[in-house]
């Protein structure tokens, strides 16, 4: 098994330097158990006294099962560093975090959680300026580059980017673990939320959004096909959301009269967790979808450099024309559109009309397979990049 370095390791490391408590959330198997267990090791060879539960683990659980008081003094009887794995197993968690924390411990504590509704519901208490929260995302492309090497993006875009698949070089196991990753997550995170009845409604609904990622959906068309309410339609999008299986990109708009303003689109977490939904991992040249896993791929890798003050939209009007993505950083909106090929210089009919739209804007991307160079249009610096280049993105627009 080759070691994946995670950018994201270097910065959690700093974090025993902080008494806040850190909570890694996000989708099943995208390596949070595997980070704070590697913090783990390194603050035992350190000198520290540090100790690892994993809730998931029946005979742990059953230290938890205890009063609030006798649960602190488990944690933090002799203990520098405590790692509570799936910590919403545990009842009163907030208490008990805010209890450890207000207390003056000099217990530092990193805990993890794979649904982001559970998390909320445990830390309804408010935890205001005693939490450090990070999302742990599956691996980026570059992270990948070390266990496939010249031939990344194409594995890539058909495996995606589960830190696990590392060990294995047999097609068929990949397949395996990413059919067994969808499946625990169906059991484990969605089965406690949905009556028994609609998990195959839930199931339907996300081969639908697999099927049309990247397209803009309807709820009301979504409620039809599956016989279900809008309402219930949105609480499933809830649920994808916020267990970190998907993600919602809205419209945007200035408030100009042809602007779509509550349409919205939806992106699964990882490709080849789609690809698994579709039962579908023919080479990229065979796909007849292979424009929308490119603008799929460009969508994750922005998706990780979302910050505060950042977030990522779409944009299209009612008469068809579209930018695939509008990045907004400090108000600003930067547009990108994504392309297999284009010819040098061209500038697409959306990005044209945004532009005009909006002449303010100072920069625009253009992500393509070959072509990489720069043009002038109206006030706004048009930059076409490859695909593989979009990890430098955020320098670009700084």
């Amino acid at each position: 098994m080759i070691e994946i370095n995670r950018k994201i390791y270097p910065v959690l490391k700093t974090e025993l330097n902080y008494d806040e408590i850190t909570i890694l959330i996000g989708a099943r198997q995208v390596g949070k158990t595997h980070l704070m267990k590697k913090l783990f090791k390194l603050y035992q060879k350190q000198g520290k006294k540090a100790k690892f539960y994993d809730l998931e683990q029946p005979e742990t659980l059953l230290l938890f099962n205890k009063s609030e008081q006798d649960i602190i003094k488990e944690l933090v009887r002799d203990n520098n560093v405590i790692f509570l794995d799936e910590f919403y197993y545990i009842k009163n968690a907030s208490h008990i975090f805010k209890a450890i924390y207000d207390s003056g411990y000099k217990t530092k504590i990193f805990a993890s959680g794979s649904s982001s509704l559970q998390i909320h519901k445990h830390l309804k208490e408010s935890l205001a300026g005693r939490k450090r929260i990070y999302t742990i995302f599956p691996c980026s492309y570059q992270e990948m580059i070390d266990l496939w090497g010249n031939n990344c993006l194409e594995n890539y875009l058909k495996y995606g980017g589960l830190p696990g698949i590392s060990k294995y070089k047999n097609t068929k196991d990949i397949i395996l673990l990413l059919s067994d990753i969808h499946q625990s997550y169906i059991l484990k995170d969605v089965k406690s939320l949905l009556k028994e009845e609609n998990i195959r409604i839930f199931n339907n609904l996300i081969y639908l959004l697999a099927e049309r990622q990247g397209s803009i959906i309807s709820i009301n068309n979504l409620a039809r096909e599956l016989t279900l309410t809008s309402k219930s339609i949105d609480n499933y999008l809830n649920i994808l959301s916020h267990t970190g299986v998907a993600f919602l990109v809205m419209s945007f708009s200035r408030n100009m009269g042809n602007e779509l303003k509550k349409s919205k689109k939806t992106y699964l977490y990882d490709i080849g967790i789609r690809n698994m939904i579709l039962k579908d991992f023919r080479n990229l040249a065979e796909r007849e979808d292979r424009g929308y896993i490119y603008e799929s791929f460009v969508f994750l890798e922005l998706q990780k450099m979302v910050d505060p003050l950042s977030e990522i939209r779409f944009w299209r009007t009612k008469d068809g024309k579209e930018v695939d993505f509008i990045f907004i950083r400090n108000r600003i909106p930067f547009p990108i559109e994504v392309k297999s090929r284009i010819k040098p210089g061209e500038v697409t009919s959306g990005l044209s009309a945004f532009l005009h739209r909006y002449p303010q804007v100072p920069k625009a991307f253009v992500f393509n397979l070959e072509y990489e160079g720069q043009v002038d249009f109206n006030n706004t610096k048009i930059y076409y990049k490859k695909l593989t280049a979009i990890s430098k993105f955020i320098r670009w627009i700084n």
